[in-house]
């Protein structure tokens, strides 16, 4: 069977990308295995592996657009912007409606600018934001023009809010949430995030960890999407 594609995993909470990576590629016995994309290690979803010849096809993969489920938490601001940080402030958000939080999400649509958050794999002189981070370093960044094409409110019941956002390349979820709480003036962070879809690949196909692990060679080689097919996409 054809061991050069995808394989679409559902990440579960508390892992980072590459320790999926590893598993799946010690499990198998794969030469080469990367990933198409890196989520939070507390975030979960759609996380596109890439085996063999497959492995070409990371900047396409990467570049295609992500839609995200998720939670705001108004009131709260942490130093990572999300919920794996140290709090910074709490603020009163009584006064933050349905209404104004929706308002707030809207007006991040489009093409906008967003900084990069410290705790972030950008790298500044070579070394990544995040390794300064917990060295209590905080540098200047560049912002970058990034674009969200949606950016809607689910439901909200005071403080925590349930979010879905469209995005190009290179936006940081966490920092949205971050400025949606700036403009609410009572600071905010995101609480959790699910990744639902990158480019025309989607959560519903992919299959858990534990359940790909457990499959043998030869189960798993049949989920593969080939490298070829995807190009063509």
């Amino acid at each position: 069977m054809n061991e050069d594609g995808l394989i679409l995993i559902d990440k579960p909470m508390g892992m980072t990308s590459a320790q999926v990576v590893a598993a799946v590629k010690r499990r198998f016995r794969f030469a080469k295995v990367g990933h198409g994309g890196t989520l939070d290690p507390n975030a979960t979803g759609l996380l596109v592996l890439l085996v063999g010849k497959g492995t070409a096809l990371s900047q396409q993969v990467m570049c295609g657009d992500k839609t995200y489920q998720g939670e705001i938490l108004v009131g709260t601001e942490t130093n990572t912007q999300d919920l794996d940080g140290e709090v910074v402030a709490e603020l009163p958000y009584d006064l933050v409606s349905e209404e104004k939080l929706r308002s707030a999400m809207s007006e991040l649509r489009g093409d906008i600018y967003q900084t990069p958050p410290m705790a972030s794999a950008i790298k500044v002189g070579g070394v990544p934001l995040y390794k300064l981070a917990h060295k209590g370093q905080t540098v200047e960044r560049e912002a970058r023009l990034i674009h969200v094409y949606d950016f809607r409110l689910l439901a909200y019941e005071a403080p925590v809010g349930r979010f879905e956002v469209v995005c190009g390349k290179g936006t940081y979820v966490r920092t949205l949430c971050h400025d949606v709480g700036k403009a609410l003036g009572c600071g905010a962070c995101m609480k959790s995030l699910r990744r639902i879809s990158s480019g025309k690949l989607h959560l519903d196909d992919a299959i858990t960890l534990d359940a790909a692990l457990a499959l043998d060679r030869d189960a798993l080689l049949a989920r593969i999407i080939p490298a070829w097919r995807y190009a063509q996409q």
